[in-house]
C-alpha cells in the first residue's frame, strides 16, 4: 500500500510539473516592416502613418519632432535642440548635431556674483538660462539631405494637433500642475501651461500652431528670421535676457562623424562630442569587455559592482576632459584606447569599493538633461534613425514665448557654471565645458544604432540627464548579453553611478535585500527612492526573422506604432 501511495504521489508531481505554465515572455509590439517608437501615442501615430505613406525614417523624423513638440511639451520641443545617430539602408552611418549655442555675448563669469559664487537658479529658471535653439534647424538639415515627401505633409499633422487639442494624460496632469508656479514666476502674461490640469482636459495651442504654419511657409526661416524670431527675441528681452536676431541667424546644425566600436562581435554607432554618450559608452563597455558576464548574474551584486566601477572611471574622466570639440582639443582617441581603459580598471577590486575620491581623471599619453526624449524608428526601406531632443530640465527654463506659444530650453546649465560645482543633475565640469560665446555645452545623451554581422541589430536611446548613458548601457547587455527582448529589457529595474556624488543610485523595488546588503558591505552607498525613475528607454529590437520588437518605456506614457 505504501508502494501505490508512493507511485501515485510521483505520478502526482511528475503531472503537476508537465502542466505548470511557464512564466510569460514580456514582448512589445511586433511590426512586419516598419515603427516609430516614442514618447507619446500620437507623436508615434503622426511619425508611423508617414511611413504608411511611403515615407522613409527620415521623413518620419520631421513628423515626429514636430508632433513631440506639440503632444509632449514637457521635453518635445522647436525651442531646445539634440542629437541624430542613422544607419542609411546601404550601411552608412552618420550624425547630426543640432545642439544649443551659449549666445554671442555670453562668457564664462555671466552666473557668477561679485564674489565669484553661482547665483541660484540663474542658470536654470527664467530668460537668462536659454540657450539658442537648435531642433528647428536640425530638421530642415535631415529634411534637405534625406527627405522625400512634401514638407508640408510632414509638419501638418502637427499644426492641426495644436489647433485643436490633444487629451492630457494623468501623467501630464501631474508634471504640468507640478511646473505651474515655475511658469508663472518666470513669465509676465498668463501662458497656456498655467492652469489647473487634470487627466482627460483637452491642450489647445493656437500660438503655437500658427508658429509651425510659419515655419511650414518659410521653412528655417520661419523660426530663426521674420515674425517668430521678433517673438523670441523680443520676449527674452522683455524678461532681461542676452538672445539677440544675430544669434538666432547664425546658428547651424553640424554633420559629425560617429562614435563607432565594436564590443563582442556587435559594432555600436553613437554620437560624438559635444554629446559625451558614445565616448563614456566605449569606455563602459570596454571596461567591462574582458568579464565573462555569462558567470555574472544579471542586476546581481556582481553586476552592479563592475559596471558602477566602470561608470565610476569613465564619469571622471568626462568631468576633466570632455567639452564641446569645436573649441576645445579632446582626446577621444586616447580615452577609448583599450590599453588605457584597461588601465584605468586595473584598481578595480571585487573585495571593496574604489571610493571616488580615489579616482581622478585619468593619465594620457597625448592628444589625437531631467528631462530629455528619445524616439527610434526604423522604416520598410531598412533606414534607422535613433534621435534624442531636450529642454534640458522638465519644461526648460520655463519660459513660454509670448505670442509664439514654444517653451525655451536651460540648456546654459549644462555648461560649467563654475569649475568643480555640481549642475542640476549632479554632474561636475573643468575648464573644457566652460561658457564661452557660440560654444556648444557639453551633453549626456546617447543616441545609438547596434549592428551585427553587417545588419541592423538595435536602435535605442533615452532621456535622463546624466542617467541616460547607463540607461542605453544596461539595455545593450540586457539584449546582447542575456538574450533579451526588448520589451522585457526596457522593464528591467535599472541603476546608475556617476563619479560623484559617490552613491549608486537604485530604481525603488527592483532589487532585493540581499544585494543591497552585499553591496553596502563592501562599502557601496545606496540611493533608493520611492518616486525615481532612471530613463525612459524608446527602443527597437530587430528578431532572427527579420520583424521588428518596440521598447516603449512603461515609466511614461510611450508608446510603439508600427505595421
Amino acid at each position: 500500500m505504501k508502494k501505490i501511495i508512493f507511485f501515485f504521489a510521483i505520478s502526482l508531481l511528475l503531472i503537476n510539473c508537465k502542466t505548470t505554465p511557464e512564466p510569460e515572455k514580456i514582448t512589445g509590439l511586433i511590426a512586419e516592416k516598419a515603427m516609430v517608437v516614442s514618447a507619446k501615442q500620437e507623436a508615434s501615430k503622426i511619425g508611423a502613418a508617414i511611413l504608411q505613406k511611403g515615407g522613409n525614417a527620415y521623413d518620419a523624423m520631421v513628423a515626429t519632432h514636430f508632433a513631440l513638440a506639440v503632444v509632449y511639451p514637457v521635453a518635445g520641443n522647436i525651442g531646445g535642440g539634440g542629437f541624430m545617430v542613422y544607419r542609411d539602408k546601404d550601411g552608412t552611418t552618420g550624425t547630426l548635431d543640432f545642439r544649443e549655442k551659449a549666445p554671442i555675448t555670453a562668457h564664462k563669469d555671466m552666473y557668477l556674483d561679485e564674489n565669484g559664487d553661482v547665483i541660484e537658479n540663474k542658470s536654470t529658471l527664467g530668460a537668462h538660462a536659454v540657450a539658442i535653439p537648435g531642433s528647428v534647424a536640425g530638421v530642415f538639415a535631415v529634411y534637405e539631405k534625406f527627405g522625400s515627401l512634401p514638407f508640408k505633409d510632414l509638419i501638418q499633422p502637427s499644426i492641426d494637433l495644436a489647433r485643436n487639442g490633444y487629451v492630457v494624460t494623468k501623467n501630464e496632469a501631474e508634471d504640468l500642475n507640478g511646473a505651474a508656479d515655475r511658469f508663472k514666476k518666470v513669465n509676465n502674461y498668463e501662458t497656456v501651461f498655467g492652469k489647473e490640469w487634470k487627466e482627460g482636459d483637452i491642450l489647445k495651442q493656437e500660438e503655437l500652431a500658427k508658429t509651425l504654419e510659419r515655419i511650414r511657409d518659410f521653412g528655417k526661416d520661419g523660426f530663426y528670421k521674420g515674425e517668430t524670431a521678433d517673438f523670441l527675441v523680443n520676449y527674452v528681452t522683455e524678461l532681461g535676457g542676452i538672445i539677440s536676431h544675430e544669434d538666432l541667424e547664425k546658428y547651424e546644425a553640424v554633420w559629425r562623424n560617429p562614435i563607432t566600436f565594436n564590443f563582442k562581435g556587435y559594432k555600436i554607432t553613437s554620437m560624438d562630442l559635444p554629446a559625451s554618450g558614445g565616448i563614456c559608452l566605449a569606455q563602459i563597455l570596454k571596461s567591462i569587455e574582458p568579464y565573462d558576464l555569462s558567470k555574472i548574474a544579471h542586476n546581481s551584486t556582481e553586476y552592479i559592482q563592475l559596471l558602477t566601477e566602470a561608470e565610476r572611471r569613465s564619469y571622471a574622466d568626462r568631468a576633466h576632459y570632455l567639452g564641446d570639440i569645436d573649441f576645445v582639443k579632446v582626446p577621444v582617441d586616447s580615452l577609448t584606447d583599450t590599453n588605457y581603459i584597461n588601465k584605468r580598471m586595473r584598481s578595480f577590486s571585487w573585495d571593496k569599493a574604489t571610493p571616488s575620491s580615489e579616482v581622478s581623471q585619468g593619465k594620457i599619453l597625448g592628444y589625437e538633461s531631467d528631462e530629455t526624449t528619445h524616439y527610434s524608428i526604423v522604416d520598410q526601406f531598412g533606414n534607422a534613425v535613433s534621435v534624442t531632443t531636450t529642454l534640458n530640465t522638465g519644461y526648460g527654463s520655463k519660459v513660454v514665448v509670448k505670442g509664439a506659444g514654444f517653451i525655451l530650453n536651460n540648456e546654459m546649465d549644462d555648461f560649467s557654471v563654475k569649475a568643480g560645482v555640481p549642475n542640476v543633475y549632479g554632474l561636475v565640469g573643468s575648464k573644457a565645458n566652460e561658457i564661452a560665446s557660440e560654444k556648444r555645452m557639453l551633453s549626456s545623451m546617447a543616441p545609438t544604432i547596434v549592428e551585427k554581422d553587417g545588419k541592423l541589430k538595435m536602435v535605442i536611446g533615452t532621456p535622463g540627464g546624466s542617467t541616460i548613458i547607463t540607461s542605453v548601457l544596461q539595455n545593450i547587455l540586457n539584449v546582447t548579453e542575456y538574450n533579451m527582448g526588448m520589451q522585457e529589457s526596457v522593464d528591467k529595474a535599472r541603476f546608475h553611478h556617476q563619479w560623484l556624488p559617490d552613491y549608486i543610485t537604485l530604481e525603488p523595488n527592483g532589487f532585493n535585500a540581499d544585494t543591497k546588503n552585499k553591496l553596502e558591505s563592501l562599502g557601496y552607498t545606496i540611493f533608493e527612492k520611492n518616486s525615481l525613475i532612471i530613463g525612459r528607454v524608446d527602443a527597437i529590437l530587430v528578431l532572427p526573422d527579420g520583424k521588428l520588437e518596440g521598447g516603449a518605456d512603461k515609466r511614461g506614457d510611450d508608446a510603439a506604432v508600427g505595421f
